[in-house]
């Protein structure tokens, strides 16, 4: 092989790589919806989940299918793929997050382009501050310091094709809520009674966030708290203690009714 087929060939091959490399670099996903719920717990923590649906570009197809099966492609990599909205909206600075998980979906495709659905799940502590107002009957507010979205000239607010969702303990009672919630739509005079799931879409603004209410335990949750914080504080020794108890309980019964 002459000197010229060898510089013929080393362009091509340049060529190729440059144009492979410019295909990459030029991948097209938009994010066109954002749709995070924040399911609240008792224990003052939250369950998130952040679905976002991704538009992909015709040209980019093949590049989406070749990253989703990319083993080594980390959340910083694909943040820097997708943009700023893939990151997690809900967090604690303090405590971060925690059992996260990150599942790019398969491509659906269509005539000229193509959707994906990449979902991301995660926990995140002291979301709620909670506080016993009276015997069995406990007050969570919502910590709005958690909230992870863009900031405007008014403070920070729901960005644009974003919804965002919150969902209370089973048996809370809402007290109060602001802003007013998108939807439901109805219930707005009477309390929202019997509504667990509330969303904001946007453009809401969420810098005077506020969101109370309050739960009732059962007698049977009092004493189950009543003994888990006894376990808690004294470890193993709680169960002594409590047989100690039993006993001398035994003994006195019986001790009343052989008089």
């Amino acid at each position: 092989m002459d000197i010229h087929k060898a510089a013929a060939l080393c362009a091509i091959a340049l060529g190729l790589m440059f144009v492979y490399g410019m295909g990459i670099a030029n991948a097209s996903y938009t994010v066109t919806n954002l749709n995070a719920t924040v399911t609240l717990n008792t224990n003052t923590s939250a369950s998130v989940t952040e679905l976002l649906t991704v538009a992909v570009s015709n040209t980019s197809l093949n590049s989406y299918e070749t990253d989703r099966i990319a083993l080594n492609l980390t959340l910083s990599t694909w943040q820097s793929l997708i943009g700023p909205y893939l990151v997690q909206h809900i967090i604690n600075p303090k405590s971060g997050v925690y059992n996260f998980k990150f599942l790019p979906g398969p491509l659906i495709k269509s005539y000229n382009s193509g959707t994906a659905y990449l979902l991301m799940s995660y926990s995140v502590k002291n979301v709620t501050d909670v506080k016993q107002i009276s015997p069995r009957i406990f007050e969570y507010s919502f910590n709005d310091s958690v909230f992870n979205f863009e900031h405007v000239a008014s403070g920070e607010a729901l960005p644009q094709n974003t919804t965002l969702n919150i969902v209370l303990p089973n048996g809370a009672l809402l007290t109060s809520i602001y802003p007013l919630p998108d939807a439901p739509t109805k219930g707005i005079s009477s309390g929202y009674p019997n509504v667990t799931k509330f969303s904001w879409f946007e453009g809401e603004p969420l810098s005077k966030f506020t969101l109370t209410f309050k739960i009732t335990e059962t007698l049977q949750q009092e004493v189950t708290d009543f003994f888990t914080g006894v376990y808690s504080a004294l470890g193993i020794f709680s169960y002594v203690l409590i047989g100690v108890v039993i006993l001398a309980f035994i003994v006195y019964a019986y001790l009343r009714a052989s008089r």
